[in-house]
């Protein structure tokens, strides 16, 4: 049976959902103000200036991006010993995630630290709001870290950009990681995985990159963890 289509959407995320609502408000706004004090021809003029800068707008937005160049990534440690940087944020307490990083262990001299993005509504974000955020993310690694170590694992944590991309760039200039570890919700229910983060990140990381998916519910009703998504660089 062919897999179901998902609908389409304009957006690549909700925030830019968000952006878009903003600006066909301001847009309507400024054809208003325009007609109320300049008259019927002012407000066509504006009408005109506006919809041809938004059609230049469309044409760039679809224009296909220029591929990221990928970021080497500096070795440092003992030698042979693993080095596994883990980027989620909210499936980082996630089983999935945790087994995921035992396996990627294997039993042999590791050092791994978990970044979780301090991700921010957008109204939140352009005010600089940033506090709650990272309050919400240090709750999460906490508890995330505090099971890791009652499996056995010693890692160490920190938040991060909240771009998870720039997370794991900001921390791949001091951590030399020998493997990337992304967790995110399945699909469909994951803004990471809307954006591409896990195809640019492949793309932009010349380090061997795991994708995991971790399904809360499905955890928290008792269910099997799923498997890894797979091991790609």
């Amino acid at each position: 049976m062919p897999a179901a289509r998902r609908p389409w959407n304009p957006f690549r995320s909700e925030a830019e959902a968000y952006r878009f609502l903003i600006v066909v408000a301001a847009y309507f706004a400024a054809i208003v103000v325009a007609s109320v004090v300049g008259g019927r021809w002012a407000g066509l003029a504006v009408f005109i200036v506006l919809s041809a800068a938004g059609a230049a707008w469309l044409l760039v937005r679809d224009r296909p991006p220029a591929p990221e160049p990928q970021v080497p990534v500096r070795q440092t440690g003992a030698a042979g010993e693993k080095r596994i940087l883990v980027v989620a944020n909210e499936t980082v307490a996630g089983r999935a995630l945790h087994e995921a990083i035992l396996q990627a262990i294997a039993a042999e001299p590791a050092e791994v630290l978990v970044v979780c993005p301090a991700l921010n509504s957008p109204l939140r974000h352009w005010t600089s709001d940033e506090d709650a955020a990272r309050e919400r993310a240090q709750r999460r690694l906490d508890s995330s870290l505090a099971r890791l170590s009652e499996a056995g694992i010693e890692a160490r944590g920190e938040i991060g950009d909240g771009d998870p991309l720039q997370a794991m760039e900001d921390a791949l200039r001091t951590f030399g990681a020998s493997q990337i570890v992304i967790s995110t919700h399945p699909e469909g229910r994951s803004n990471w995985l809307e954006r591409g983060v896990v195809a640019s990140a492949r793309e932009r990381f010349a380090v061997p990159i795991t994708h995991v998916v971790v399904d809360l519910e499905a955890e928290s009703a008792g269910a099997p963890v799923a498997e890894r998504a797979g091991d790609r660089t």
